[in-house]
């Protein structure tokens, strides 16, 4: 596969990156200031919707623009490059559930108020007991006419006290396999039964809360798809979310390589530590655009997506690593400009969007055919 840009991409890349030169929203709100960083990246996505830089692989039908999901990956690429973010708005995983199950009257109620900032989503996967493994989940939708009853509890359910929208799993039949029983809806988040409870991080953000269900009344239009599509609506979500959008972050990890390529220079142990880091950023952007290539061949993407989560981890935390080190007492007094920050961040990247374990298992039984012990 040639990943060189053809000529209509390279000619997209150059206007992007001269509209993002005029466009700079300025310095990322520190990670500590949950508020403050949500409102950076509503307002940064109304300014990207303007420019007409989002949903470019979506149907035009909803707001987007039909191109290739090469042009998805230019924007995250020089998104990062710029320093701007490490990637687009985080919409694409929950607009690919709603085009893939949602009904006509769904995608033409939620779909552009997703992508133009209108509205803001949380993902109401998560539990106390259900979190590396998913599929038990307890929270439970009574059905009850042409409503539910949801009663339950979500954990790190990211930004869900500036959500208008979750997209929720409940399960709705206790009698069937776990992977079975489980239902998606759309749910609004100021229905009253409704309870959210944000809890501080070790980096100081509130970035992750509990969401509590007392009986809380959906209507049975907001389920999405039928009952029993929750945990392969589930899969898709998730395998967007291990994919080509972290082109991003590997424009992020190159250029923070690249300062410690020239503080660590003369120093044999440093700088061996930073090729085998920037050795495992390359691996991570080879792997990525291999995933993309399927995905413009019109293959959805699947088990592989584990494999760009393993890569990213691994990324992730040797950058992490790498630069607490090399911020000394700094990084641990904090006047290093956030490295200590950084690399708490790096060690949750083993476990949210599914664990490192659960991924091994994923490459183990469903690429490698290795049997269930």
């Amino acid at each position: 596969m040639d990943y060189d840009d053809s000529a209509e991409e390279a000619e997209f890349r150059l206007r992007l990156r001269a509209w993002l030169a005029d466009n700079n929203p300025g310095p990322h709100p520190p990670r500590n200031d949950s508020a403050a960083e949500h409102a950076f990246n509503i307002g940064w996505q109304r300014t990207l919707y303007r420019g007409g830089w989002l949903g470019l692989s979506w149907p035009e039908e909803y707001g987007g623009r039909g191109l290739n999901p090469f042009y998805d990956a230019i924007l995250n690429e020089e998104l990062g490059t710029a320093g701007i973010s490490h990637a687009a708005p985080p919409v694409g995983w929950l607009g690919r559930a709603i085009l893939a199950y949602g009904t006509e009257e769904q995608r033409q109620r939620h779909l552009p108020s997703l992508l133009n900032g209108d509205t803001s989503w949380c993902q109401g996967f998560s539990e106390p007991g259900a979190g590396s493994d998913l599929a038990s989940l307890r929270t439970y939708a009574e059905p009850d006419g042409d409503v539910y009853r949801v009663t339950g509890q979500k954990l790190w359910t990211s930004g869900a006290q500036f959500a208008d929208w979750c997209l929720l799993l409940a399960r709705t039949d206790r009698d069937v396999p776990k992977h079975k029983g489980i239902t998606a809806f759309t749910v609004k988040m100021d229905t009253p039964g409704i309870t959210v409870r944000p809890f501080r991080q070790a980096w100081g953000g509130t970035r992750f809360c509990e969401v509590f269900f007392d009986g809380a009344v959906v209507p049975a239009g907001d389920r999405l798809g039928g009952e029993g599509d929750g945990w392969p609506l589930a899969t898709v979500v998730l395998a967007y979310e291990r994919g080509p959008s972290e082109l991003g972050v590997v424009a992020t990890f190159r250029a923070a390589l690249h300062e410690l390529a020239g503080s660590s220079a003369g120093d044999p142990v440093a700088e061996t530590q930073v090729a085998r880091a920037y050795a495992a950023v390359e691996a991570l952007r080879l792997h990525l655009l291999e995933s993309l290539t399927q995905r413009v061949r019109g293959q959805a993407p699947g088990p592989a997506s584990s494999v760009d989560k393993l890569l990213m981890i691994r990324a992730e935390q040797a950058l992490g690593s790498l630069e607490f080190d090399a911020g000394g007492t700094d990084a641990i007094t904090g006047d290093d400009g956030g490295a200590a920050l950084r690399y708490l961040w790096s060690r949750a990247a083993s476990v949210y969007g599914g664990s490192e374990q659960v991924q091994r298992n994923i490459i183990a039984q469903r690429i490698l055919g290795l049997p269930r012990r």
